[in-house]
């Protein structure tokens, strides 16, 4: 069987190697010059198996009200004139109840779940390195009634059976030693001791040359003009430089931009780009700096230790598929660094980015079949792409080769949105 995988993000290429495992011929395409240059190139990097949760949450609206009127917010809206933007907004919003929240998690926990048990299999199988550290997440808290409001995740996660710990301020010192120089910003703290760490352009990179030595094709700077349709099924992909591309099966892994290529064939996901930034910078003393993650729950910003370098993420920005990055955009993370680690990077040789996390209403990716028998979607991760993409990968490449998947996909495919 031939497969066109669409994307080489990390998405894209988990999904060609458990295509290629699985004794498929691989084509890869993507429009950069090489794999995990878009959203997957400077992410949070955490691999957030304990804080797989959908945005849309009971009492999500009124605190983005509130979020608005910060000084340093962790969200922006730009009121388009855009009937997508919109209507996906509303989508969120009905999402925004306790039922939903609790259905939407449970799907979300089902990927995630996987992929954090199948990923280690897949680092032992390729030996690749990818800075990674399983140290646990910390979500910092920095008032009192943060700290009691988190009860509600306790509860969540008690019921997922995600391991969490409830640590006052001296046990978050204990396990983020280079806290103790700013004790006075933080209460305690919820760590997640199942959650892991890692550069995840470094593992995209690492694997894609893993696909290549087992056979994948990758053909980087070919732009997708369109998915054909002939006689009810996909015919090929028509490319700007090689013309039309064919195979057997053909997956789409391009996150926000998807759409852009599924709407004019009927494939109608509501995927809409949430525009994130972060800053990279250079760890000066390691007895100063973080060790694993830190979640700052005031500002929604994540910081997380890569190797020799801190990574800083965080806000999200509804603007359309604007990836401008502004004098001040990454202000909000470079204050969140320079307040909770304050000796532990050069903040004077920060490294800004920006990208866009393809997310859906309901938080949940939409993996698996669409309306055309030969044509599969791996997209719609959000923020937790490089937390879900061993699981969803490795699913979906089971589904394309007519295999059994080892986990359920009701509610996970594209067929939630019908109608």
């Amino acid at each position: 069987m031939k497969v066109i995988v669409m994307g080489a993000g990390v998405i894209g290429v988990t999904t060609a190697y458990y295509l290629a495992k699985g004794g498929a011929d691989v084509t890869v395409l993507d429009r950069q010059t090489g794999p995990g240059m878009e959203t997957s190139y400077a992410n949070a990097g955490e691999l957030s198996y304990g804080m797989t949760s959908p945005w849309a949450a009971p009492g999500i609206p009124v605190k983005a009200i509130k979020w608005m009127f910060m000084k340093r917010r962790p969200l922006f809206i730009w009121p388009l004139i855009s009937p997508t933007m919109w209507s996906w907004s509303w989508q969120m919003i009905r999402n925004c109840n306790a039922e939903s929240y609790r259905i939407n998690k449970g799907r979300m926990v089902r990927i995630s779940n996987y992929s954090r048990d199948v990923m280690p299999e897949l680092i032992a199988e390729t030996g690749i390195d990818y800075e990674g550290r399983e140290q646990g997440t910390l979500q910092l808290f920095r008032t009192a009634k943060q700290m009691r409001g988190s009860q509600a995740d306790q509860d969540i996660l008690t019921e997922y059976d995600s391991p969490f710990e409830i640590l006052g301020r001296d046990a978050c010192i204990a396990v983020e030693p280079a806290l103790a120089e700013t004790r006075d910003k933080f209460v305690g703290g919820l760590r997640l001791t199942a959650d892991r760490t890692g550069d995840c352009a470094m593992f995209t990179v690492a694997l894609a040359e893993k696909c290549a030595e087992m056979g994948v094709e990758f053909q980087y700077g070919q732009s997708i003009r369109a998915i054909a349709i002939e006689d009810g099924k996909v015919a090929g992909v028509d490319t700007e430089i090689a013309g039309r591309i064919t195979g057997d099966a053909y997956v789409c892994a391009l996150g926000s931009f998807g759409p852009r290529l599924l709407n004019p064939i009927g494939v109608k996901l509501p995927v809409y780009p949430v525009k994130g930034y972060s800053v990279t910078l250079p760890v000066t003393d390691d007895a100063f700096a973080p060790q694993s993650t830190i979640m700052d729950e005031t500002h929604k910003v994540a910081i997380t230790r890569l190797g020799d370098r801190i990574r800083v993420a965080g806000t999200a920005e509804i603007a359309g598929y604007s990836n401008r990055l502004g004098p001040h955009a990454t202000d909000t993370v470079r204050h969140v660094i320079g307040d909770l680690f304050p000796k532990g990077g050069d903040l004077s040789r920060a490294e800004g980015w920006t990208g866009l996390r393809p997310m859906t209403p309901d938080g949940t990716p939409v993996l698996g079949p669409s309306q055309y028998d030969n044509l599969f979607l791996n997209t719609g991760h959000g923020t937790l792409g490089w937390t879900m993409a061993c699981g969803s990968g490795r699913a979906v490449a089971d589904v394309v080769l007519g295999k059994t998947p080892e986990i359920d996909f009701d509610g996970l495919t594209a067929a939630r949105y019908a109608g």
